[in-house]
């Protein structure tokens, strides 16, 4: 990290963890933090997902930039593709504060925000606003908590952006809106991805639609997805998202109640990515993501079976730039083994992660 980007954190740190991430929103839609402008990318680095062209594969996770409220900026803060999001059909204000809380202990974060957003309408006006031909911009998408059906509202979302999105990510493992994850079932799962695909063929426009997972799922529910997903027609998966357990931490707020990310999820996330790889026979691209905060651990991943990576808890203790260091670092490790591409790398490992103890 720079001096300046060093002393930033710090004083973002002194602040209560949601009002810092707001903060730095602001400053980042106003233009005043300093950035790449332009993504790292090489022959090796730049891969395919799902028919878009990535520059490099590391990409920011959704969560940062709910409302799309910077999403110019951070197109050109050197990641190789961005998520907004979770957009849900009308706004809500999520749950009540505080609801971020920093693990600096454990390197990690809980939050329990519960799909807080400005409503689709306003997500979409603002991608529609955006300057297109960067890196690919995609949206996270959900469902409001008051919802007497919840498959319609990610239908309802999907038509309302699926124009102005480069990608759709349908968010059923959120552990904060109550009943939400009872969407990873077979036939709750196969009915709203067909509801989600039909939409987004009468919205007339075709963005990859990908599926968000947990990562507290069991091999058999596991199994039962990766059939599901593999028979319904969407592009890829996300693997995966924040987790409930609690296992190995030591900060004194681990016991704050929400989704779990950072550092202590990288084995389970990466362990699931794996399995979800080999269900699918290497048939769907996933991108993983769960503590990500290295250019080795992204490299993991990918050797796991994923096509590309996303960062989001990391930065808080590593700031915005770490994307593109993660990614500089990957160049330089291809080129030392050398790998003429990263997707030759995809898979490699994904044996030995799926076959690793569950932490």
């Amino acid at each position: 990290m720079s001096v300046v980007e060093r002393l930033g954190l710090a004083a973002l740190h002194r602040l209560p963890p949601e009002r810092a991430h707001d903060l730095s929103l602001t400053l980042l839609a106003r233009g005043l933090v300093p950035l790449p402008n332009a993504p790292v990318t090489s022959p090796r680095l730049s891969t395919s997902l799902a028919g878009l062209h990535l520059p490099n594969p590391v990409g920011l996770a959704a969560g940062y930039d709910k409302n799309a409220r910077a999403v110019d900026t951070l197109a050109r803060a050197g990641f190789g593709f961005v998520e907004v999001g979770a957009a849900t059909p009308r706004p809500q204000p999520g749950n009540p504060q505080p609801r971020l809380f920093r693990l600096p202990g454990d390197r990690a974060i809980i939050n329990r925000f519960g799909f807080n957003n400005e409503g689709a309408a306003a997500i979409r006006d603002r991608l529609a606003a955006r300057k297109r031909g960067g890196v690919p911009v995609g949206l996270n998408i959900g469902a409001n908590k008051d919802s007497t059906d919840r498959a319609a509202d990610f239908a309802e979302v999907t038509r309302l952006c699926a124009p102005v999105a480069d990608f759709l990510t349908v968010n059923v493992s959120s552990p904060n809106t109550e009943k939400l994850r009872d969407l990873q079932g077979a036939q709750a799962l196969a009915a709203l991805l067909s509801g989600v695909l039909t939409a987004r063929e009468r919205s007339g426009a075709r963005p990859p639609v990908f599926v968000k997972i947990a990562p507290d799922m069991d091999d058999a529910a596991l199994a039962e997805l990766a059939s599901v997903v593999l028979d319904s027609g969407v592009d890829g998966l996300i693997a995966t998202n924040t987790t409930l357990s609690r296992n190995g931490l030591s900060d004194p707020q681990s016991g704050e109640t929400g989704g779990l990310s950072g550092a202590p999820l990288f084995d389970r996330s990466t362990r699931v990515l794996a399995k979800l790889h080999l269900l699918t026979r290497g048939r769907l691209p996933i991108i993983g993501v769960g503590g990500v905060g290295s250019a080795q651990q992204a490299w993991d991943k990918i050797a796991a079976g994923a096509t590309a990576v996303q960062v989001y808890s990391a930065l808080i203790y590593q700031g915005l730039s770490l994307g593109s260091r993660i990614a500089r670092d990957m160049g330089r490790m291809a080129e030392a083994q050398g790998l003429a591409r990263i997707s030759d790398l995809t898979g490699r490992d994904a044996d030995r992660w799926a076959a690793a103890p569950a932490p």
